[in-house]
């Protein structure tokens, strides 16, 4: 063989022998470079998979610290209804009671079982020059008389009765309204 023909098969050996290095290192370096990309996967991985429980983890808490916040809004809820449920009763038996007494107090004036009677300034009696009136009986200690007083007629002793009955009504629903928002604002 002649010197170019020599030449031309160590070329072409030569070219071979590099693209086979060539072939090897690309293989060699793309699966070096592939542990690489795997572990930094598998890393990232990780750090995603414990944000996630940690994040996980975070919710859970708050929503359980929200259950149990509404737990015990829900008790105060039923502590104040059951409050206000009691006053009201108590309300109730108040304004009944009163209603009950009035309804006794209207029927003794009915039936002239008691009477109404009124005291009577004797200061402005004297200065008119009257002395008309009934005069209470002395006590048991002396033997001055009482206090001049008049009776009322039955129809005004009622109707003053009445008044009072809707006063009373009024005061204990005052009561009532008041006792009410000092539950409800305590």
């Amino acid at each position: 063989m002649s010197a170019w023909g020599t030449r031309l098969i160590a070329l072409v050996a030569m070219v071979i022998a590099c693209g086979i290095g060539a072939r090897a290192a690309w293989v060699w370096q793309a699966n070096a470079y592939g542990k690489q990309l795997s572990e930094q996967a598998d890393d990232y991985g990780k750090q995603l998979a414990d944000k996630d429980r940690a994040h996980d983890r975070e919710r859970e808490e708050a929503a359980a610290a929200a259950l149990n916040q509404l737990a015990e809004q829900q008790e105060t809820r039923r502590a104040l209804e059951a409050r206000l449920q009691e006053q009201t009763k108590t309300h109730w038996k108040e304004m009944n009671d009163a209603q009950q007494a009035q309804a006794r107090l209207r029927d003794r004036l009915a039936t002239a079982d008691l009477r109404l009677s009124v005291l009577v300034d004797t200061g402005a009696l004297a200065a008119q020059g009257c002395d008309s009136g009934m005069r209470e009986a002395a006590g048991s200690g002396g033997v001055v008389h009482g206090a001049v007083r008049a009776q009322l007629d039955r129809a005004h002793a009622q109707r003053i009765v009445a008044i009072t009955d809707e006063g009373d009504r009024g005061l204990i629903a005052l009561q009532a309204c008041q006792a009410y928002v000092r539950e409800v604002t305590k």
